[in-house]
């Protein structure tokens, strides 16, 4: 049996034909229907929805750099009637700087953050390298199976786009058949290896793989603390995000959670818009749906279910939850508003949100930030009109723009859009001339210097974005020769206002999430792994591991002190070789500096 709810009530309305058998954590009754689960449930969404009253507040100017992002624009009743008539007429258009832009933003943080091994480590003390060296390994293996590169270059997107970014870490395994090789045999099944007469495959249920995992965190469905500003959220009380799922989902994490997830049956009768949080306003707010076409999904056959993660750090005594006097993190899952479906202790050994946001252009106070895109969408929508506003004008002057006298002429057979017409006089007008029957009006293209003027419109675009010519890739175009200082100095001029945001971004996310991806490594890691010995440390490891191409390592070995080596943003572009071929040159010339340096 399951619950009725009603999707219009939030934390109540709950009218149950049945109940399920459920152990519920530290024994906390958390059956849906108990006094504890609609108290908890009403404190959880106080705080959802004031995050979500304070967030919304930004979700229209988000949707405008969602329109600035894609060349199509949607057609209103007049330009619909001209492709109608004839599609290849030009109708209005998005012209893609913005897009240009941010993929040039991306590509240099692609470059600066994205090459293996992404996170690096170092021991804290002599006895620790060799288990630091070990450490990053792993989590170099991690990344690659996780596909970590990905997660990251959607957060440092987000944070270009919408002025901040997040990305949450996790752990996870993965559950699967896994094929082996079991004695077969009358004698074998007695004897085992000692008598062996043949072998069987056989599948069984297993661990495929547990490591760490990165999850984006769309920021239309963010739900940070609106107290403290977004590069500061480990010192907000709360941070929690809205997430699709659906009841087949939901129900395998509770399988395999051990616990961990509970109440997903009470879920089963959700069906069409039933299990959509009211407060997840990403396909109203977003212009996605918008850009991409993709129109309202078909879900009644469906179960989708929103789902609401929320970190909270708490006195366990106020919420009833033990009788701990001091904070504590927990995480609590709330599905379709109405369902806890997980309520625990982080219990994570680095003691912070799982959690990691970045912001380019932060301004050290904002919950929500101007990003880079809504600084020059003014540029981009003054470039957008300039543009469609010349095309308007040219389409309107290509048409015959006629003044009829249609007492002297056949109007039917002037409105024959086809080449080559015989426009016939009326009887009245025979023989009196066709001087004055028709007359075409003298048409001024006073948008002709909007193309030049939007030349001015991407300069500046350019220079408010630091996606200048040298970062894109674009050579300067003037009738002097481009010297190369000229060329070397405008490239690095450039380099140098990237690599300021990206040494921002490597302080605000990359230190936190790799510390984060260590730490549960360490504390979780329960199977052994092994790792190539190729690499930056191949010197080191085969020092210390002779003739083995790849190493076994297990959680023990892993167990040291670390220190995160953060990454400064900057790229090895090779533009100071000259001045490093003459400091090679000095070092080989003089003893003294040659026993010094290698």
């Amino acid at each position: 049996m399951a619950l009725i709810l009603d999707p219009g009530q939030t934390g109540g309305g709950l009218a149950t034909t049945g109940s399920f058998e459920y152990r519920y954590p530290s024994g906390i009754d958390l059956k849906p229907t108990s006094a504890t689960h609609t108290s908890l449930l009403s404190k959880l969404n106080q705080r959802i929805m004031e995050s979500a009253n304070e967030m919304s507040k930004r979700h229209s100017s988000w949707k405008s750099i969602d329109r600035t992002l894609t060349a199509y624009i949607p057609l209103d009743e007049m330009e619909e009637r001209i492709k109608k008539n004839d599609e290849r007429k030009p109708v209005s258009i998005v012209i893609p700087y913005s897009f240009a832009t941010l993929e040039t933003l991306l590509t240099y943080f692609s470059a600066a953050f994205l090459e293996y091994p992404i996170f690096k480590y170092s021991g804290s003390s002599p006895e620790d390298r060799v288990g630091a060296i070990l450490l990053e390994k792993v989590i170099e293996s991690q990344a690659r199976r996780a596909k970590m590169a990905l997660a990251l270059h959607t957060t440092y997107r987000d944070g270009w786009a919408y002025g901040f970014g997040s990305v949450a870490p996790y752990w996870d395994k993965i559950y699967g058949k896994k094929t082996v090789v079991e004695e077969a045999g009358f004698f074998s099944a007695i004897f085992g290896r000692m008598m062996n007469t043949g072998q069987k495959r056989v599948s069984k249920d297993s661990v495929l793989y547990e490591g760490n995992f990165l999850r984006n965190i769309d920021p239309y469905m963010t739900l940070p603390d609106p107290n403290v500003p977004i590069q500061e959220i480990q010192k907000g009380e709360s941070f929690g995000w809205i997430e699709s799922s659906n009841y087949m989902e939901l129900l395998s994490k509770e399988k395999q959670s051990s616990g961990d997830f509970f109440n997903v049956r009470y879920l089963s009768e959700y069906r069409g818009t039933a299990g959509q949080s009211i407060y997840n306003k990403a396909k109203a707010s977003s212009g996605r749906e918008e850009r991409y076409g993709t129109g309202v999904t078909a879900n009644n056959s469906t179960s989708p279910i929103d789902i609401i993660y929320m970190y909270i750090n708490l006195i366990p005594k106020d919420w009833k939850l033990g009788s701990g006097e001091y904070p504590e993190k927990w995480l609590f899952c709330v599905a379709a508003d109405k369902v806890i479906i997980s309520a625990k202790p982080l219990g994570l050994n680095h003691n912070m949100f799982p959690v990691a946001t970045c912001s380019p252009d932060y301004d050290g106070y904002s919950v929500s930030p101007i990003s880079r895109l809504e600084l020059i969408g003014g540029l981009q929508t003054t470039l957008d009109w300039l543009v469609n506003s010349h095309i308007q004008n040219v389409r309107k002057s290509i048409n015959d723009m006629l003044v009829v006298d249609p007492s002297l002429v056949n109007i039917n057979d002037l409105l024959d859009p086809a080449p080559g017409k015989l426009i016939r006089m009326r009887r009245a007008a025979w023989g009196r001339g066709v001087d004055n029957a028709v007359k075409q009006l003298q048409v001024t293209d006073i948008t002709r210097s909007h193309i030049q003027d939007s030349a001015y419109i991407t300069e500046l675009i350019k220079t408010c974005s630091g996606s200048v010519d040298s970062v894109m890739g674009l050579a300067r175009t003037g009738s002097e020769r481009v010297s190369a200082d000229e060329s070397r100095g405008t490239r690095m001029a450039a380099l140098s206002r990237l690599s300021k945001a990206a040494k921002i971004v490597s302080l605000q996310m990359m230190w936190d999430l790799g510390y984060m991806l260590a730490s549960h490594t360490q504390q979780l890691m329960t199977k052994e792994l092994y790792v190539d010995t190729t690499g930056r440390w191949e010197e080191e490891l085969r020092s210390q591991y002779v003739d083995q191409s790849r190493i076994k390592v297990s959680p023990f070995d892993i167990s040291i002190d670390y220190d995160i080596q953060e990454a400064d943003g900057t790229l090895p572009t090779g533009e100071n070789a000259d001045v490093m071929t003459q400091l090679f040159q000095s070092i080989v010339s003089q003893p003294l500096l040659s026993t010094q340096f290698d």
